[in-house]
């Protein structure tokens, strides 16, 4: 099954929010509270808006669909953080796959994609947030070669404070 990564538009809001609250609903179970994770269904419309707008100006961003044929199986966002020191840093903001195409080695093809469009547009220094309790992302990250670099943050989801752990590529 071959995949396909594009640059996502504005009438790829639909899909994109789709996508999003099913990755989300499969990645954080257990991690995220249940009901945040349920109002994302309710919530839905006000997403679309939302993708729509973020879709049509990027800004430091560049969202990303991943097909499968013309199904959207997957989303991948890169922001540019702009330091004061003016040096730029690439961050991995997202990296999701609907739950069926997990554990099927798509999941190095878009970290690659990312990695390589950072590369590609003077990024070096390339991290990304993960939270402590998803083990399996962490894995993931640390099969390719990303490593905590002792910064954490807490954030709040519905009462429940969780924190996220900085993962930064290590140089080769």
């Amino acid at each position: 099954m071959e995949i396909n990564i594009r640059k996502a538009t504005p009438k790829d809001a639909h899909n994109f929010t789709n996508c999003h609250i099913s990755c989300w609903q499969s990645a954080y179970k257990n991690i995220v509270p249940q009901e945040y994770l349920e109002n994302m269904s309710i919530e839905k419309e006000k997403r679309i808006e939302n993708y729509r707008s973020s879709l049509a100006n990027q800004g430091n961003c560049s969202y990303y669909c991943v097909m499968n044929s013309e199904k959207m199986i997957g989303f991948i966002i890169i922001n540019i953080k702009h330091n004061e020191d003016k040096s730029n840093i690439g961050e991995i903001w997202a990296i999701y796959l609907i739950e069926e195409f997990c554990g099927k080695n798509y999941g190095k093809k878009l970290l690659d994609f990312e990695i390589n469009e950072l590369n590609r547009i003077g990024q070096k220094n390339i991290f990304l947030w993960v939270f402590e309790e998803n083990h399996r992302a962490r894995r993931f990250y640390e099969k390719y070669n990303f490593s905590y670099n002792g910064i954490k943050r807490e954030v709040d989801w519905y009462g429940k404070p969780l924190v996220q752990l900085q993962y930064v590529l290590k140089n080769k």
